[in-house]
C-alpha cells in the first residue's frame, strides 16, 4: 500500500513550481503597492513552519496552549453536539434517530500545518467510530509530510489524505465518503490573518463544499476586554504574544525576506529590517511590520510573474506582513452568519482569552 507521505512526495514537484510562481506574483503585487505589504501565507515555507511551531511553545504565545486545553477538555462535548457519543446517537444537534447508526464523520482542516492540536480531536473521534478520514489542507509540503507521518504512526484508525494547496488562492476539494458528514476545522485563529471581507470569502468558499448538517469548528482569538470586564484581557497580553523576549517571532517575520531571496533571487538583507508589532484598536487587530532601518534598494530578478524589479525603501518605511484580527462575540456571530453558518456552542477559557465555536452549515 502506498503511504500518504509517498503520495505527497509524488505530487510535490509540480505543486512546488506552481507555489514559486504564486510567490513571485504575490511579491510583485505587494512590493509595488503604495504601502508595501506581503501576504501572510508567504511565511510558511519549511523554515517558517518550523519557526511557527517554536512560537506556539513560547510562554508569551497563549493562543496555542489555550486552544489545545479547550480541545482536551471539550473534545467529547464537541462530538456530542454533532450526535456522536460513546454509547451511540446523542440528543445534540444533527443527531440521528435513536434506531439509526450515526453517519461517519470525516474531518477536513484548512491550514493544517503539522496538525499538532488536531490529534486531540482525532483521538477522541476514533473512540466514537471505527475509523476516521482526515483531510489536511496546507501550503507547506514539509508540514503536511510531518503531519502525515506523526498521525499515521501514533493514532491507529486514522487515514490521512493530504492536499497541498493555498486554500486562499487555489482550488481544493473535500472528499465525502458515502453517508458521511464533514467537520471542517479552521483553528489556531488563522481566520484572524485576513480582513473581514477576506475572512467572509474564505468561509463562504468552504461553506459551498459543505451540506446542511455538516459543521465548522472555528478557533478565534478574543479582543481585549472592555474596562470593567472580569476577567479582563489586556492589550499588553496581546502585544507580548507577537513580540516575544526570545525574538522567535522576529525571526519568523524576517524569514519571509529569506524566502524571497531563496525562491526569487531577491537581495534583501534581513538584518536591515526590524520586526515591529502594534495594536490597532480601530480595526481590532495586531499588525506585524518589517521596518527598513535605512534607505535601501532591493533588486528582484525577472521571473515567471514579470520583469526585474527594483524596490526602494525610505528609512522607517515598512512592509506590512500580517494582521491578526481579534474578535468580539458580535463580530464572530456576524462573520458566521454571512457565510451561512449557525453557531451552536462556543467554548472559552476562564480568562476569556480564546474561543472555539462549533457552527452548523445551514
Amino acid at each position: 500500500m502506498t503511504s500518504s507521505a509517498a503520495v505527497l512526495d509524488q505530487q510535490a514537484l509540480p505543486e512546488l513550481e506552481a507555489s514559486t510562481h504564486a510567490v513571485a506574483q504575490e511579491a510583485r503585487r505587494g512590493l509595488t503597492a503604495p504601502r508595501k505589504f506581503l501576504a501572510p501565507w508567504l511565511f510558511y515555507d519549511e523554515a517558517g513552519s518550523e519557526l511557527f511551531e517554536q512560537i506556539t511553545a513560547l510562554p508569551e504565545y497563549y493562543l496555542t496552549r489555550t486552544e489545545r486545553a479547550l480541545f482536551t477538555t471539550h473534545a467529547n462535548d464537541i462530538f456530542a453536539e454533532l450526535g456522536l457519543t460513546a454509547t451511540g446517537p446523542a440528543s445534540g444537534l444533527a443527531a440521528s434517530a435513536p434506531s439509526e447508526v450515526p453517519p461517519t464523520l470525516t474531518i477536513a482542516e484548512l491550514g493544517a500545518g503539522t496538525a499538532s492540536k488536531t490529534g486531540i480531536l482525532l483521538r477522541a473521534l476514533t473512540r466514537l467510530q471505527p475509523s476516521v478520514l482526515y483531510q489536511p489542507i496546507d501550503i507547506s509540503p514539509s508540514a503536511l509530510d510531518q503531519a502525515c507521518a506523526q498521525i499515521e504512526r501514533t493514532i491507529p484508525g486514522v487515514i490521512v489524505r493530504p492536499h497541498i494547496a493555498n486554500y486562499v488562492t487555489d482550488g481544493f476539494s473535500i472528499a465525502r465518503p458515502a453517508s458521511a458528514r464533514v467537520l471542517a476545522l479552521y483553528i489556531g485563529s488563522s481566520i484572524g490573518n485576513f480582513s473581514p471581507a477576506e475572512a467572509r470569502a474564505i468561509l463562504t468558499r468552504l461553506r459551498a463544499q459543505l451540506q446542511p448538517g455538516d459543521a465548522l469548528l472555528l478557533g478565534t482569538d478574543l479582543a481585549p476586554s472592555l474596562p470593567g470586564t472580569t476577567p479582563q484581557k489586556s492589550v499588553s497580553i496581546l502585544l507580548a504574544a507577537y513580540n516575544d523576549s526570545a525574538q522567535v517571532t522576529a525571526a519568523f517575520n524576517r524569514n519571509v525576506l529569506v524566502r524571497l531571496h531563496r525562491e526569487l533571487g531577491a537581495n534583501f538583507d534581513p538584518a536591515r529590517f526590524a520586526h515591529r508589532a502594534l495594536w490597532n484598536p480601530m480595526h481590532s487587530r495586531i499588525e506585524m511590520h518589517l521596518e527598513s532601518l535605512a534607505a535601501q534598494t532591493v533588486a528582484i530578478p525577472a521571473n515567471s510573474a514579470g520583469p526585474a524589479l527594483s524596490v526602494s525603501f525610505a528609512p522607517g518605511e515598512t512592509i506590512h506582513t500580517e494582521n491578526s484580527y481579534k474578535f468580539t462575540p458580535a463580530a464572530l456571530a456576524a462573520l458566521l452568519a454571512a457565510a451561512r453558518f449557525t453557531p451552536t456552542r462556543t467554548f472559552t477559557d476562564s480568562a476569556n482569552l480564546f474561543a472555539v465555536t462549533l457552527a452548523l452549515a445551514v
